[in-house]
């Protein structure tokens, strides 16, 4: 088994890569999709983020805001850094069941594990081979005020919590840029996956 890091900053395409390694045969291991099932309500790490950030975060059917929580970490790096302590303990150990799950079926399968902060996070040192996925600021910034009806300053703001993709390219093996086409895009992730392909064969 290879075990992929996919990797890169809010707004950058991340998900539309990992959407084309799916479709290319890669099992994928969605940090973000994790986080949503551990915040269900009722379940621990959601009586731990109600109680540290209160009621108020919570929408009528006790699901939580995520826009509204969003909005409050962004701008709190203390609060940014308790929810994050709340969420990574689970979110990598319920990753790493889904890894010997999928290993234990399938030797030889190509894992992606798809994890935004998979750098600060210190994830990195997890994985065989990392991803990382960017794209030009401007492109990041035009992509966030459209997707999630932010400000330009709310966007660089959110852009700014994050470790700079130039910072992150040293840890990069492979290096995909959103800022061109799809098609551009799809044909640099393809030509990846068959070195993933040539890796895992090894």
């Amino acid at each position: 088994m290879l075990l992929v890091g996919l990797t890169g900053g809010i707004a950058t395409g991340k998900s539309v890569v990992s959407g084309i390694l799916k479709s290319l045969g890669a099992y994928i291991i969605d940090a973000d999709l994790i986080a949503r099932d551990l915040v269900m309500p009722g379940m621990p790490a959601w009586h731990e983020i109600v109680e540290r950030f209160g009621n108020n975060i919570l929408l009528e059917d006790r699901s939580i805001n995520r826009k509204l929580l969003g909005s409050i970490i962004f701008k709190d790096p203390q609060k940014r850094m308790a929810l994050n302590s709340i969420l990574h303990p689970r979110i990598f150990e319920e990753a790493e069941k889904q890894i010997k799950k999928i290993e234990s079926e399938k030797p030889d399968a190509i894992v992606i594990l798809d994890v935004a902060l998979l750098i600060e996070t210190k994830a990195y040192n997890r994985v065989d081979v990392v991803i990382l996925v960017c794209a030009d600021e401007e492109l990041q910034i035009k992509r966030l005020i459209e997707r999630d009806e932010l400000t330009r300053e709310d966007a660089l703001e959110r852009i700014s919590t994050q470790m700079p993709s130039d910072m992150k390219k040293g840890y990069a093996d492979f290096i995909i840029d959103t800022s061109t086409s799809q098609e551009d895009v799809r044909d640099q992730t393809l030509e990846i996956f068959e070195k993933l392909k040539g890796l895992s064969n090894t």
